[in-house]
């Protein structure tokens, strides 16, 4: 299994790109190709004093930044690490792409190279959010602001089937993010998304009715669904409550002792890796052909280590390949009842 990594990508990059990279090679037995300029790649490996063993260079002078324009990843800047990874990745170089660059341009990227599933609209921008009882999926984290209950549909079986594939959880449960749990709730969007997710039920969807916001932390769902709009301000919450809480405990626990501090050390330990996005690894781009993965910015070595092993799961699991069938299975279904 190959893997193509944005080296350019990210805040930290080349050095935490290459960490993560050296790591992967050596723990999960993947090759890796790496995107971007052979020469700062080789440097950094050198001053990190690793070996660039089971891993290719793809090599490109050119970088998208975050000031760029979206489109410019398939325009004006064609020849970015972060395009000719995306190019890789269409052209069966490799069977997942990793990038911790411009979030805007790896969307039109990956939706005009390696292009969508047939039948998928939209791909939709899929992070994991921590509950109490583990992990959800959150569809869409912030790629598609204006969505049709088609789309919404699509985003509960992809979820799903990311949630059984890679997270292990066998029928994972799927609400619809609404402001009341009864069915009539909503906009016209949810109200019909409603009824459309009801009848998946019979396809094997595990959907379990609206979510509310307060819902969320405690776990009622594994696969969260919603509009882009909606669900980039549930992630952004979530983020500043993580940050919100991790300082409050710092405060309470600094004016405890040392010995107290030192008691509860493994506790606060946990509780902040359950918001570290670098223990997650990325937000999966899912409803693209092969699997994207978007890094946090500012990854570390730690981060892009298991943004790598996510791309891995989603490629053991055939995730892309099992969203297509779901897909295809159900258009024929429909075309079925149409005749």
């Amino acid at each position: 299994m190959r893997i193509i990594l944005d080296a350019m990508g990210g805040d930290n990059a080349p050095q935490a790109t290459v960490e993560g990279a050296a790591r992967a090679v050596k723990e999960l037995g993947i090759e890796v190709m790496l995107s971007g300029d052979e020469a700062k790649i080789k440097a950094a490996a050198a001053e990190l004093g690793v070996t660039l063993d089971g891993i290719t260079v793809l090599h490109t002078e050119e970088i998208i930044t975050m000031e760029d324009q979206p489109t410019d990843v398939i325009k004006s800047k064609k020849n970015c690490s972060m395009a000719k990874g995306l190019q890789a990745l269409a052209d069966g170089e490799g069977d997942a792409f990793v990038s911790a660059g411009n979030s805007g341009a790896l969307l039109v990227g990956a939706t005009m190279i390696p292009r969508p599933i047939k039948g998928v609209k939209r791909a939709a921008m899929a992070p994991l959010l921590p509950t109490a009882k583990g992990h959800a999926i959150l569809l869409d984290g912030g790629a598609n602001t204006e969505c049709k209950p088609d789309m919404l549909v699509k985003f509960g079986i992809m979820g799903s089937i990311y949630m059984e594939k890679v997270m292990g959880i066998k029928t994972p449960r799927v609400g619809l993010i609404n402001n009341g749990s009864e069915e009539c709730k909503g906009r016209e969007l949810e109200v019909e998304t409603y009824e459309r997710l009801t009848a998946e039920r019979e396809n094997g969807l595990n959907f379990v009715g609206n979510i509310e916001g307060r819902d969320i932390p405690s776990g009622e769902a594994e696969v969260l669904v919603t509009d882009g709009f909606t669900g980039n301000i549930v992630l952004k919450l979530y983020e500043g409550l993580g940050k919100f809480f991790a300082g409050k405990m710092k405060e309470m626990f600094s004016g405890a002792g040392k010995i107290g501090a030192l008691f509860m050390m493994d506790k606060i330990t946990d509780f902040k890796d359950t918001f570290d996005y670098k223990k997650v690894g990325g937000a999966v781009l899912l409803g693209i052909r092969k699997p994207v993965i978007k890094a946090h910015g500012s990854s570390d070595g730690e981060a892009f280590f298991n943004a790598l092993r996510q791309a891995k799961k989603c490629v053991d699991g055939r995730v892309c390949e099992t969203i297509a069938e779901s897909v295809a299975a159900r258009k024929q279904s429909e075309s079925k009842e149409e005749a």
